[in-house]
């Protein structure tokens, strides 16, 4: 083998150029500023590093304002973690700010909020109860909430509505802390869309699979009624999610577009602990193809969305 035939670049002819002149991604003037003692939140905020998730944690709090104040809509879907980590107090002041549009939940949602409403506590340990059957088996969880539904499926309702009301009717200690409760009394839609087989309220012998598909049937086509108002600057969130809340939102886009509501400009928001594919696609991506923009915010729900209240509060007040 020739030694000689392969030597090293000599790097003495390249073009080189001032780093003055150089335009850079990363400047100084965004770095954060150090963290003063009795700093209110939007001090706080203001001190952020203006990089990447904050740029679009500050952006898109202006945006739900924005949505607000110009009365467009702002929808949050959610699945049952939000409330497990001690947030229906945020959720409900949301609410109360007439921040919401409506409120899309999975069923377990509906489960948990019960719970706490009943007896101001939730989640069961599922693998324990698991090993002897017991799992799932509460008695006032499984028929109160299923007499709920049959009562006022049976009467025209949603599940959302049906479960709101049975909760406003009932002796629950804890209601005030009930999403399901607030909503009813301040008249915001909540829609339960559900999986027959997923939730523990199946399991029992009031669990009314007509009832329980009618209700939910009649919630989705009230939340694609509610997302009429996120044409042109409306804001839809989804708050940890997998995949009933992403998938039941990409069948409302596609209902609205295809009866003649384009969703133009439309805003989306993604929370979750991990970028998973389905709120990635569904909500993210492919509704906003048309315009408007997709956020992606990654972090414990119970950092990520106080820390998002709090500057969308700021913003509107």
């Amino acid at each position: 083998m020739n030694d000689d035939k392969n030597r090293p670049i000599d790097p003495g002819g390249i073009k080189r150029y001032s780093l003055k002149n150089r335009r850079s991604k990363v400047e100084i003037d965004y770095f954060a500023k150090k963290y003063n003692s009795g700093m209110n939140i939007k001090d706080f905020a203001g001190a952020l590093p203006d990089f990447l998730a904050v740029k679009d944690l500050r952006e898109v709090a202006v945006r739900i304002a924005d949505a607000y104040k110009t009365g467009k809509g702002i929808v949050l879907g959610m699945g049952a973690h939000p409330i497990k980590v001690g947030l229906s107090p945020l959720i409900i002041q949301w609410m109360e700010k007439g921040l919401l549009s409506a409120l899309a939940v999975n069923g377990a949602a509906m489960i948990h909020d019960f719970e706490i409403a009943f007896n101001g506590c939730t989640s069961e340990d599922v693998a324990s109860a698991l090993d002897d059957g017991s799992f799932g088996m509460a008695l006032e969880t499984g028929k109160m909430i299923n007499q709920f539904i049959s009562r006022g499926v049976e009467e025209g309702l949603g599940l959302g509505k049906a479960v709101g009301r049975g909760f406003k009717e009932s002796d629950l200690k804890y209601k005030e802390t009930s999403i399901f409760y607030r909503a009813y009394e301040l008249e915001v839609p909540v829609t339960v869309h559900v999986a027959v087989g997923t939730d523990i309220i199946h399991n029992h012998p009031e669990a009314d699979g007509a009832a329980i598909g009618e209700g939910s049937l009649r919630d989705f086509r009230l939340l694609a009624d509610c997302c009429r108002s996120l044409e042109d600057g409306g804001v839809f969130i989804n708050l940890g999610s997998a995949v009933i809340i992403p998938e039941v939102f990409l069948k409302v886009v596609s209902l609205l577009r295809n009866l003649g509501t384009p969703l133009n400009n439309l805003y989306t928001l993604n929370m979750d602990f991990v970028n998973q594919y389905r709120p990635r696609t569904n909500v993210v991506q492919r509704p906003t193809r048309k315009g408007g923009k997709g956020y992606i915010l990654i972090g414990h729900h119970e950092i990520m969305f106080p820390l998002l209240t709090a500057l969308v509060m700021e913003e509107i007040e």
